[in-house]
C-alpha cells in the first residue's frame, strides 16, 4: 500500500473507507459496489486536482518519497545487460554513485546515477547517494570510457547533495565535483542527464551538466535544499515551504527560465504510484534525446553545452 504524505491525509481517508467498505461488505451487494465505485470516483478526482496544484515544497515531498523509483529500478526496468563497473582505481568504490555499461533499446550506452537505497541496510550502504570524492571520480572514470568508445552517456541525477564529512573534504571533494562537472562538458559524445528526485547543489550538477537535461514532473533541483536555505536566511527549518517557493526548483519554474530542456510526466499521484508507467515514459524520452543529439559531432556537442550554460541567467 502507497505511504500517504502530510498533504494527502484527505485521499488517505478516502481509501481507507474504500478498503473497510471492502472488507465489510456482502459478497454481491449491489449497494456496496456501487458505494465503493462513487467513492474510488471521488478518491480519483482528488489525487488529480492535488496533484495539479503542488506547491514547491509539496513537490519537494514528492521528490523524496521513500517509494519512487530509484537507479536500480530504472536499471532494472529500462535497461538491459547492464555490466556495473566500480572504483575510482584511486581510493576505493563509493556506492552512493553507481555505473557501468548498458543497453537501452538498441543503443548502447555508459548510465550513471545516484542510488539512495530504499530500506535501512540499504540506505548505509549506499550512504543515502550522497557521494563522495571517490564516487565522482569513479563517474569520471565511466565517462571518459564513454567518450573513448564513442558510447552516449545517461546520468540519472537523485541527491540532496554531495557527502560533507570531514573524511569527504580531505579526500578533495570539491575538486573530485569540479573535475566531474569538467568532464560532463568536454564530452565528445551526446550526454543526457535526468533529474529523477532531488538535485540537490554541487553533489547533482557534477553529474548534469549535460547538452540536455530532463527532469521528472514532480523532481526538484536546487543549489540548497529548502531547509539549509530556510536555515540560513530565517535561523530556523520550519520556513522550508517559503524558501522552497522562492527558490523556483519545480520542473516547470526551471523550465521558464531554461535551466533545463524538458519535463517528463509522471503518472497521477507522482511516480511512486505507479513506477513501471514512470520508467517506460522516461524511456521513451531518453532514447528520442540521444538519437536526436546523435546527429551533431564532438564540436557541435561541446559548443551546445557551452552556449546552454553560458546563457543561463541572461535577460
Amino acid at each position: 500500500m502507497t505511504s500517504f504524505l502530510d498533504f494527502e491525509k484527505p485521499i488517505a481517508a478516502l481509501e481507507s473507507r474504500i478498503i473497510e467498505l471492502r472488507e465489510t461488505a456482502d459478497e454481491g451487494s449491489l449497494d456496496i459496489e456501487a458505494e465503493i465505485a462513487k467513492l474510488q470516483t471521488k478518491s480519483a478526482k482528488m489525487l488529480a486536482d492535488t496533484y495539479a496544484n503542488l506547491t514547491p515544497w509539496q513537490k519537494t515531498q514528492v521528490a523524496r518519497h521513500p517509494e519512487r523509483p530509484h537507479f536500480k529500478d530504472f536499471i532494472a526496468g529500462l535497461f538491459d545487460k547492464f555490466i556495473p563497473l566500480g572504483g575510482d582505481r584511486n581510493f576505493g568504490d563509493d556506492q552512493a554513485i553507481i555505473g557501468g555499461f548498458a543497453r537501452i533499446g538498441d543503443l548502447r550506452v555508459m548510465v550513471i546515477g545516484h542510488e539512495k537505497g530504499d530500506d535501512t541496510q540499504s540506505r548505509l550502504r549506499h550512504n543515502f547517494g550522497m557521494g563522495k570524492p571517490e564516487g565522482y571520480r569513479k563517474a569520471i572514470r565511466l565517462m571518459d570510457l564513454a567518450d573513448r568508445f564513442s558510447l552516449p552517456v545517461v546520468t540519472l541525477v537523485d541527491t540532496s547533495g554531495a557527502f560533507p564529512g570531514v573524511s569527504a573534504e580531505e579526500r578533495g571533494q570539491a575538486e573530485a565535483i569540479a573535475r566531474s562537472t569538467e568532464k560532463c562538458l568536454s564530452l565528445g559524445v551526446p550526454m543526457v542527464a535526468v533529474i529523477v528526485g532531488e538535485g540537490g547543489s554541487g553533489g547533482a550538477v557534477a553529474l548534469a551538466a549535460a547538452e540536455r537535461v530532463l527532469m521528472l514532473e514532480h523532481a526538484v533541483y536546487s543549489v540548497i535544499s529548502p531547509e539549509g536555505c530556510a536555515s540560513i536566511l530565517w535561523r530556523t527549518g520550519d520556513k522550508a515551504d517559503v524558501a522552497a517557493d522562492a527558490m523556483k526548483i519545480t520542473a516547470q519554474n526551471l523550465k521558464e527560465l531554461d535551466v533545463i530542456d524538458r519535463i517528463v510526466p509522471e503518472p497521477v499521484g507522482g511516480a511512486h504510484r505507479d513506477p513501471s508507467l514512470c520508467i517506460a515514459t522516461l524511456g521513451q524520452a531518453i532514447t528520442e534525446e540521444i538519437n536526436a543529439l546523435a546527429q551533431l559531432d564532438r564540436s557541435d556537442l561541446r559548443a551546445m553545452r557551452r552556449e546552454k550554460f553560458l546563457n543561463i541567467g541572461t535577460i
